[in-house]
């Protein structure tokens, strides 16, 4: 079950510090009539004064960056503006990157590589409240996860039913929805599943729950789709 489509342009910062690559992915994202540039920072800390002034629904970042990294804009807008959506859009494919993304609290890990027509629908997901990671390399950071450590403690069944729900790409108002409970319930079940499965993400949590059995591998980066 999928909530409604946002009924009005998504406001976004886009942070790169390469001018010619901030106006490409600029003109795409206005040309697609669902999305409008706030403003452009070409370094880090830029990027987190922009956040502040503009309050936009989507941070759209790079990873390395000038003054500040991507990751550490990233723990920077989670302390400060943790409404703000961040999505993480870089020609790094490298796995270190990835889970250090994920980790400080990304929405989103998008490659300058896809299509222009993806990278909008994974803004579009990210002001919607939903993961984005692309499906091949959710799948690379899964196989070669070695020996998962152990469960802090076993996933209640509403837990597993929730993290399944989150791993199908559902927000959590739609799961609250689909299992006839509150919003403010299943971020308290996230909450601890989370903890439980020691993650620090909805991505990193279905991730996880993939490579310890407890969700199908067909789940495996199914929530950039949803």
């Amino acid at each position: 079950m999928a909530e409604p489509r946002i009924d009005h342009k998504v406001r976004v910062i886009l942070a790169d510090d390469h001018a010619v690559v901030r106006a490409g992915i600029r003109q795409f994202l206005e040309r697609s009539g669902r999305i409008q540039v706030l403003a452009e920072a070409n370094n880090g800390r830029e990027a987190c004064q922009l956040v502040d002034q503009q309050t936009p629904d989507v941070a759209i970042l790079d990873v390395q960056m000038p003054e500040l990294s991507g990751i550490e804009v990233t723990r920077w807008i989670r302390t400060n503006h943790p409404s703000v959506g961040v999505l993480v859009l870089t020609a790094y494919d490298d796995e270190p990157y990835v889970q250090a993304v994920l980790r400080a609290g990304a929405n989103g890990y998008v490659l300058k590589t896809a299509g222009p027509d993806e990278i909008v629908r994974a803004v579009l997901d990210v002001a919607e409240g939903r993961d984005v990671l692309d499906a091949t390399m959710a799948r690379r950071l899964i196989t070669r996860t070695e020996q998962p450590a152990p469960l802090i403690e076993p996933l209640t069944e509403r837990e597993l039913e929730i993290l399944t729900l989150a791993g199908k790409g559902l927000t959590n108002k739609a799961i609250g929805v689909a299992l006839h409970i509150s919003d403010r319930t299943v971020q308290n079940h996230l909450a601890h599943i989370f903890q439980k499965l020691q993650a620090a993400s909805r991505t990193e949590a279905v991730m996880r729950g993939v490579s310890l059995g407890l969700l199908p591998a067909s789940l495996a980066g199914a929530e950039s789709g949803s």
